[in-house]
């Protein structure tokens, strides 16, 4: 059994330092630098005190322009997204956050690797109410984040009415010369669906499916452009809707991936398009080699969808069954314990994806005159090999869905807040093997604790990564490496299309020391 502590695991995922780090930025409106592009603004530090970052967040209703007409949105800080909460490793936060809606809610800081006694996702806050989360940024957490609402029951609908926010952490990786020599922009992408003027209610075939929205926005604006100031673009990207999975991919030029969820890589790795599932972010550089303006794409992607009659009940019943004699704590390798219905077949035949059928501009970038951009940096990050570590427990989650009942599963149960569904020990290492037995994708997500994803289907994945979110496509089998280190108490892990997360597709992490 492999044991860590706080140095252990500094060591194993120090990062490339160097001597100079960036300053903080100001973020506004009227940044010239990008044109009209929107920029989100910081949210207000209120201490003058070096290393205190002192805030308040007011989750309240408030009238925001989108596509030049208003509309009635839920907000933080009367503003959709949220402001922007930018920090330092090391800072010491003081956020007061007041919940000025009409029924209880809950905020989550999503990406952040702080006591769940803290980011408490089982904590309701009632109307009127407020609640004040103090915590320091731990070294290591540099990153692109976001926050939202985690009030179970309440958050697709919340969530999809404009409450989402974003939360940087600067660190040493962000002065590696071509990092901190780029343009760096904030790219928030939401999805959003209005009615007279207000948020579309949900219908029962969004809480089957995950509500997906005709109107995409970034920061809040529908397909804005982008005033390169230089040849190297830094985008931060942020996937902050419900239910849709953004393929992205920018016209002429492929996205050199250099961050996940929750961190850096340890080099840039090529790819033409990025998958960001809900609650997924990445950080990618762009060199813009030639004069022009560029379409950045979404691109057609199915991700499967239930029918309201249920015709896949039958084969999830059965599936579902399988997870009854589980020791959801147990050791062993699990991949010859998921046995294929001879229904999954018949099943998948009548699924089709959600999402558009034809490719979305979300915005356009232009390029600088006579662009010469520079080289890409060669080192990163140094990230731990977990696959080599012998785990202290091995686990085993099957996700299940019951279109009938409206209710998605995880080992055949529906969440219970009263229910401890795994107990782990404070310093040491779990594998979970995570089964999609249902017939959509769902994103699993686990708070407080990053990861490392060892293999998909059998296959070893292609390069290391930190991460907190990662997607499940139908049948998929993911294995993946959890050091619980740092904290204790309970938390939660889920499904990040936050329609199955409300219809009861989470369980509860107790850690104990």
């Amino acid at each position: 059994m492999t044991q860590f502590n706080r140095r252990d695991f500094l060591s194993l995922s120090a990062l490339a330092a160097s001597t100079a780090l960036l300053g903080r930025r100001a973020w506004s409106q009227a940044d010239s630098s990008s044109g009209s592009f929107p920029q989100l603004l910081d949210l207000p530090n209120s201490s003058s005190e070096p290393g205190l970052v002192s805030a308040e967040l007011i989750a309240r209703p408030a009238i925001v322009q989108v596509g030049g007409k208003s509309a009635k949105l839920l907000t933080y800080n009367g503003s959709s997204p949220g402001p922007l909460l930018r920090v330092r490793e090391g800072d010491t936060v003081r956020l007061k956050f007041t919940n000025k809606l009409s029924e209880m809610t809950n905020l989550h800081l999503h990406g952040l690797h702080i006591s769940p006694s803290v980011d408490n996702p089982l904590r309701m806050l009632e109307p009127n109410a407020s609640v004040t989360m103090e915590f320091t940024v731990p070294k290591g957490s540099r990153g692109t984040h976001w926050y939202h609402p985690h009030a179970h029951g309440m958050v697709a609908r919340q969530l999809f009415g404009g409450m989402a926010g974003a939360i940087i952490v600067e660190g040493e990786a962000d002065s590696i010369p071509e990092l901190r020599d780029a343009h760096e922009q904030l790219i928030v992408l939401r999805d959003l669906g209005l009615a007279n003027g207000l948020i579309a209610p949900h219908t029962t075939m969004d809480w089957l499916n995950g509500k997906e929205g005709a109107i995409l926005t970034v920061n809040g604006a529908i397909k804005p452009t982008l005033l390169a100031n230089k040849s190297t673009l830094r985008l931060r990207l942020v996937n902050a809707a419900n239910a849709r999975t953004y393929r992205l991919k920018l016209e002429g030029h492929p996205l050199h991936l250099i961050a996940t969820d929750g961190g850096m890589l340890e080099k840039p790795v090529t790819l033409e398009e990025l998958l960001l599932a809900p609650g997924e972010r990445a950080e990618v550089l762009v060199q813009l080699d030639r004069q022009g303006t560029f379409k950045l794409l979404d691109l057609p992607y199915e991700r499967g969808k239930m029918s309201a009659a249920g015709s896949s009940d039958t084969g999830q019943r059965d599936r579902s069954r399988e997870t009854d004699g589980m020791n959801m704590g147990g050791t062993g390798d699990t991949r010859d314990n998921f046995r294929r219905d001879a229904t999954d077949t018949a099943n998948a035949a009548t699924a089709s994806g959600m999402g558009s059928k034809t490719p979305i501009t979300l915005m356009f970038v232009t390029a600088p005159k006579l662009p010469k951009p520079a080289p890409l940096p060669t080192h990163l990050a140094n990230l731990p090999v977990l696959a080599n570590l012998h785990p202290a427990v091995r686990r085993k989650l099957v996700f299940t869905e019951r279109a009938k009942q409206s209710k998605f599963l995880i080992n055949g149960k529906s969440f219970d807040p009263k229910r401890v569904d795994f107990v782990g020990r404070q310093g040491t290492l779990e594998i979970w093997d995570i089964k999609n037995w249902a017939d959509m994708d769902h994103p699993f997500h686990l708070h407080t604790y990053r990861f490392q994803v060892l293999s998909r289907n059998g296959k070893p994945e292609p390069y290391r990564a930190w991460k907190d979110v990662v997607n499940l496509r139908r049948n998929d089998l993911v294995r993946i490496a959890i050091p619980l280190v740092d904290f204790h108490g309970k938390t939660v892990f889920h499904c990040h299309v936050s329609e199955h997360e409300d219809r009861g597709m989470m369980g509860v992490l107790e850690v104990k020391t």
